[in-house]
Parts: structure tokens; sequence; C-alpha cells
């Protein structure tokens, strides 16, 4: 019975470059949240984005390899290819953010002693694990011509940045219920982050097939109406958050004007997204690769 249960065991989960890639992201990741509640200073929004991006992507990953290792991924209700590279990226960027956040929040100038060590080697540890998750995202894109696994392509990948983005640009706004061109962006940020969540989902649950409509030409369309609704988010939040202000003289963490500056760029990053994606989704859909 133990030779038969080793027999099932699929070594190259942790032996391949995508194996190998989690399990440092595995390592990394313990490190980092290891380290930083060790230096019991991880308090206020930023620390507990920064503990729960480690241990959330720790928890995931370590759940992955083990379906892997056991070949108990096929039994799941989902397209698991789909989710693993959602995954994979969306890791990418919450780490990618915590590496710029973390240090900047809670490593003070001068920075001396265990304390400041601890946080120091934790903030290179997560930029390593930012690396790490980035290379299995590059390991697992769908080569061209290859539409098996949508969201390991580059259309489907810009979906899971597109939906992080969203989620970045809500946790920065403040202020806008007295402004109507305001309001208009507000709206344009929650309809786009709530069908690309719902594509994302539905790619996952194997449910896109059951849609009434070609798949393929519904997403050119989504994407160019998403676009041209950032375009006019682009140009309004700017346009209603500055005009006849400046940037106050103390302008401390929680300062609305610099909130204002993050949703313009965030704003923008997400603009361009929807652009490179519209390119994409149309060469897939009008342009056939051979």
């Amino acid at each position: 019975a133990g030779e038969l249960a080793m027999a099932t065991l699929n070594i190259r989960a942790v032996t391949s470059w995508v194996g190998i890639a989690r399990l440092f992201a595995l390592v990394l990741s313990c490190l980092a949240f290891s380290l930083v509640a060790s230096t019991r200073d991880f308090w206020g929004p930023y620390g507990t984005w920064c503990m729960f991006t480690w241990c959330f992507c720790f928890a995931v990953t370590f759940l992955v390899l083990l379906l892997e290792l056991l070949e108990l991924y096929p039994k799941l209700p989902l397209s698991w290819d789909d989710f693993t590279s959602a995954f994979s990226m969306l890791a990418a960027l919450m780490v990618f953010t915590t590496s710029v956040v973390f240090p900047s929040i809670f490593i003070s100038s001068p920075c001396s002693g265990s304390k400041c060590a601890r946080q120091a080697v934790a903030t290179a540890a997560s930029c390593l694990c930012f690396l790490a998750y980035a290379l299995e995202v590059g390991l697992t894109r769908a080569k061209p011509g290859d539409i098996s696994s949508f969201l390991s392509t580059v259309p489907g990948l810009l979906k899971v940045f597109e939906a992080y983005v969203a989620c970045l640009i809500f946790s920065l706004l403040d202020a806008y219920s007295s402004k109507p061109g305001l309001q208009w962006c507000v709206a344009v940020y929650s309809i786009c982050f709530i069908v690309t969540l719902l594509i994302i989902i539905f790619t996952i649950g194997r449910c896109l097939a059951y849609l009434p409509f070609p798949l393929e030409k519904m997403m050119v369309g989504y994407n160019a109406l998403a676009l041209m609704m950032y375009i006019t988010a682009t140009i309004l939040w700017p346009l209603y958050s500055f005009r006849g202000t400046s940037r106050p003289a103390h302008c401390d963490r929680s300062c609305r004007w610099d909130k204002h500056l993050g949703v313009t760029f965030l704003t923008i990053f997400n603009l361009i997204a929807y652009l490179v994606d519209l390119v994409y989704s149309t060469r897939m859909v009008f342009i056939r690769t051979p």
C-alpha cells in the first residue's frame, strides 16, 4: 500500500522549473512574514495588508504544490491552469506592492539594530518572492496561438492586472461624492472591475462555454468599451480633483491630495492595460496564428 501511495506522487510538481519557482516563493514568503512577525511592528492598515499578502501567498502556494504533488487537482471543479495562472499573476502584483509599501512605511532612517536588520531582510525576501512569482508567470504563459488556458494568455493576465489596479484605486478613493465628474469616474472603475472579475471567475469555473454568444468577440467589444470609459476617467478625474487646488504644505500619509494623485496614475495604468488588452484580444480573434 505504501509503494502504491508513493507511485501516485507527482515529483515533477517540485522538480520542474515551475515547481522550483513555487518552492522559492513558498520559502521566501514564509521568511518575510516570520521576520516581520518577530518585530511585532506591522500596525495599521498598511502593516495588516503586508502580513496578509505574505500569509495569503504562502498558504495558496502551499495548497497548489500539495494538490499537484498528490495529483488531486483534476478532481476540482475548476480550470486548474487558469486558476494557477491567475493566482501567480495576482501574487506577483500583491508581493510587488508589499515590497514597496513595507519599507517605505516601517523602515525608518537612520536604521540600526536587530529590528531594522530583520525588516531589511524581510524586504529583500519579499522582493525575491516577487521575482519567483514573476518567473512562474513567465514560465506558464501561453505560447502565441495557444488559447486552451485563457488566463495564461496576455489578455488573461491583463485581466488580473486590471482587476488588481481597480482594487488599489478603491483603496485610495476619498471625497468624491460632491462632484458629478468624480462620481462618473468611480462608476467607471466599479463597472469595469465587476465585469473583469466576472470574466476571471467564469473562466476559472469553466462557465464561459455556457454563454449564448461568441466569447472572443464579446471580449473585444468589452475591451473597446472599457477603454473608452477609462479615457473619460483619465480626463475627468484630475480635472475635477485638482482644479483650483494645490498640494498642501503639510501632506501626510492620509493626505487627500496625494490619494487623488495616486488614483490619477493608477487610472492611467489601467487605461494602458485596457489598450494593450484590446490590441491582443483583437489579434487573437481576427488574426489567427497558423
